[in-house]
């Protein structure tokens, strides 16, 4: 097989992975905490096993680099808390919807943490993202269960905006492998405390399906998508990426019946398109 046409195959099939995870906010009978520390802690477990197979030097440079990425750690394990959160709340549609806007906080945040120019098409590009969130949203009402759910989206995202911002440092020192696996770790430290208060009454089936999460949806998933990366240029993987949503949607109107709504599909059409077209122009100017 063509290395490019392989790299492509790799890179479709995390993306899918990636996007069927919502799946699992609805399917696992346990609060997004514990579904988050499931996840992570199956994520890193089988990912250090990987390294520790391959006998592969994971060491990081600095003390400095280590208390960074376990605070970007810190920032996983509430990003992934809050959008299963928004899955459980509301639709896998929205949860997915309102992580997808993400750069519209990356386009205020990142100016201000680097010191770079702030660039007018870019506010452009972030009105009307947001402009596809209003639509999104059912009503202007706390007491309104998608609502609640859209807002702890939008939680997830701004929590992601300065993960991936702070990540930009790192994926120049370390493989995206390694930064994944001590981030998860990290997280699953975070949120371990938790189990001293509560621990939920998990099944069989429940533990199950954390472990898929972990290993297939999350370690595999990161891998696949690294290793595709190799032979495929970053705005096409990109590209690629922003099928996240699409494929999530799709799968939870399958699988749950979960029926987006003609505001919902219009306002992600918006957030979708945008990214996209986005995605095409920063690769030229790159």
């Amino acid at each position: 097989m063509d290395k490019r046409l392989g790299g492509l195959l790799q890179i479709h099939a995390a993306v899918l992975l990636f996007g069927l995870t919502g799946i699992f906010g609805k399917s696992i009978n346990l609060p997004a905490r514990y579904i988050t520390l499931g996840r992570v802690f199956f994520a890193s477990f089988s990912m250090g096993l990987f390294f520790l197979v391959r006998k592969r030097d994971v060491r990081l440079k600095s003390a400095k680099d280590y208390a960074a990425i376990i605070f970007v750690g810190a920032l996983l394990a509430f990003h992934w808390t809050a959008f299963y959160t928004s899955v459980q709340i509301s639709t896998v549609a929205i949860a997915l919807l309102t992580f997808a806007a993400y750069p519209i906080f990356v386009t205020f945040i990142e100016p201000a943490m680097f010191g770079e120019k702030l660039k007018k098409i870019d506010v452009l590009f972030s009105f009307i993202m947001f402009a596809g969130v209003l639509l999104i949203v059912p009503a202007f009402d706390l007491g309104n269960n998608m609502t609640v759910g859209l807002l702890w989206g939008l939680a997830a995202s701004v929590v992601f905006a300065f993960m991936s911002l702070l990540n930009r440092k790192f994926a120049s020192n370390y493989g995206g492998s390694v930064v994944a696996f001590y981030e998860q770790g990290a997280a699953a430290l975070f949120l371990s405390p938790i189990l001293l208060f509560y621990r939920p009454a998990a099944t069989a089936r429940d533990m199950g399906l954390l472990v898929l999460l972990g290993i297939l949806f999350t370690g595999v998933a990161h891998s696949l998508f690294i290793g595709g990366m190799k032979y495929v240029r970053a705005q096409t993987a990109g590209i690629i990426a922003s099928l996240e949503s699409v494929y999530g949607i799709i799968s939870a109107a399958l699988l749950l019946g979960e029926i987006p709504s003609v505001r919902e599909l219009i306002g992600g059409a918006i957030i979708l398109g945008t990214a996209f077209y986005s995605t095409l122009r920063s690769q030229k100017e790159g």
